[in-house]
């Protein structure tokens, strides 16, 4: 589920972000070298998941977008783009399957500039319930063995 929400916050902020192909990269790997600003990175940060009840559980994801200006003014740059970071990852479309969609809500946002870099953090915390499948019917096995009298 991880995965699936990076790609609805990626889709999210290259919607609001490349209104030209190509102008902001977005990378949810590390980069060792060739970053390219302006450029954003996704990541999830210590993710929890905690047992509701019965087999319903409570997951914590809180995840930081990072923003790589690439102006000389990077506080006023990276002030803007945080406004509309609060606007565009207000509500995420989560793709689970070919068929379903849901709405995810943020909470908990946050951004604090550092050293030039702008670290916006959202949470996405949701309930899952655990669905036992039931196992086929097994074969029945038979032992015979050989023991006499015992």
């Amino acid at each position: 589920m991880i995965n699936k929400i990076i790609d609805a916050i990626c889709i999210a902020v290259d919607k609001e972000f490349n209104t030209t192909p190509g102008s902001y990269e977005i990378y949810t790997e590390s980069i060792e070298q060739g970053l390219e600003e302006p450029c954003f990175s996704v990541f999830c940060l210590n993710p929890t998941n905690e047992l509701f009840r019965n087999n319903k559980y409570f997951r914590n994801n809180k995840f930081c977008i990072q923003y790589f200006p690439s102006t000389d003014e990077p506080k006023a740059e990276c002030n803007s783009v945080l406004e509309r970071l609060y606007d565009c990852l207000e509500l995420i479309t989560v793709v689970e399957n070919e068929t379903t969609n849901s709405k995810t809500r943020g909470s908990r946002m946050n951004g604090e500039i550092v050293d030039g870099v702008l670290n916006f953090f959202v949470n996405y915390n949701m309930f899952v319930y655990k669905v036992e499948v039931p196992a086929d019917n097994m074969e029945v096995l038979g032992i015979e063995t050989d023991a006499k009298g015992w």
